[in-house]
């Protein structure tokens, strides 16, 4: 009788956690760090900017996050929002992913444009959202870009670029790839009319977009860790038949191979470009 006692208590006592475990921690309530597993606030993690307060790692931020981090308070004024792709190949559920994506972020496209004021310094933001198809760059992305650019120009206003693409959109094929020579040139009109651009590259920045207006500015910040470059490392080793570093296509990597000016952490980046943004608007540069 005492055995059979015992195992009976312990089903009982089984059956409780059992139940209980299955109640996960409310929705919004902390964030895990994707590199050291580490678990914080929500709260405390967008204090933190999300950079991770244990091992610093830089994570994705929205468009709009961003944008808030870095720009006076209520002086951001957004630009062609209401932009959106009519889906020219008529790709098969493109429409679907592209609306779903759209409640998701409440954009209607994987980029934001406007203008707003640093530490008092006016000046024009392209930012792009890694959470709206990966940020690929498709048409509504390359106006949207080559119009901010033409607007800097007009006004006389330098342009700062916060890129995180996966590249070329491939549900819009060719007009896709089409956008990476719309915006160099629009980058070239900006550049024969002295403007200053400035591009801040986050995780990941890759494909059409590196090989077009994210390389061509004149200033190349990026944040630690951030993937950078163009084609996938297993494709490039697979051509070249040769096992890479394993810190290619880091910002480090770039770094010490001239590809950019300099990594910044993001608590340090909002005085890094309102010293860039004075130095500009005085005749320094």
């Amino acid at each position: 009788m005492q055995i059979k006692r015992i195992f009976t208590k312990k089903r009982k006592y089984a059956a409780i956690p059992t139940e209980k475990a299955k109640q996960d921690i409310p929705e919004g309530l902390v964030e895990k760090c994707l590199q050291c597993s580490k678990i914080f606030y929500e709260k405390e993690w967008k204090n933190n900017l999300h950079v991770c307060p244990s091992c610093g790692s830089h994570h994705k931020m929205t468009a709009m996050e961003r944008i808030q981090s870095i720009v006076d308070e209520d002086s951001f004024e957004e630009w062609d929002s209401n932009l959106v792709t009519d889906n020219p190949l008529d790709f098969p559920d493109y429409e679907a992913k592209l609306q779903k994506d759209q409640e998701k972020t409440g954009l209607k496209d994987a980029i934001v444009t406007g203008k707003g004021r640093i530490n008092q310094q006016e000046t024009v933001l392209v930012v792009m959202d890694p959470f709206f198809r990966m940020a690929s760059m498709g048409a509504v992305v390359g106006e949207k870009i080559t119009r901010a650019l033409e607007r800097a120009k007009d006004e006389q206003l330098p342009i700062i670029m916060f890129t995180a693409s996966g590249g070329a959109r491939m549900q819009e094929g060719m007009i896709s790839l089409m956008q990476m020579a719309k915006t160099s040139m629009a980058v070239e009109r900006f550049n024969q009319a002295g403007g200053c651009m400035i591009v801040v590259m986050t995780n990941p920045t890759t494909g059409g977009v590196t090989a077009s207006f994210a390389s061509i500015g004149d200033y190349h910040f990026a944040e630690p860790g951030a993937l950078i470059g163009f084609a996938g490392r297993r494709i490039i080793e697979q051509t070249i038949r040769e096992q890479l570093p394993k810190d290619f296509q880091t910002a480090e990597f770039q770094l010490e191979h001239g590809q950019i000016d300099r990594i910044v952490k993001r608590s340090e980046l909002k005085q890094l470009l309102t010293t860039v943004l004075d130095l500009h608007s005085s005749g320094g540069i």
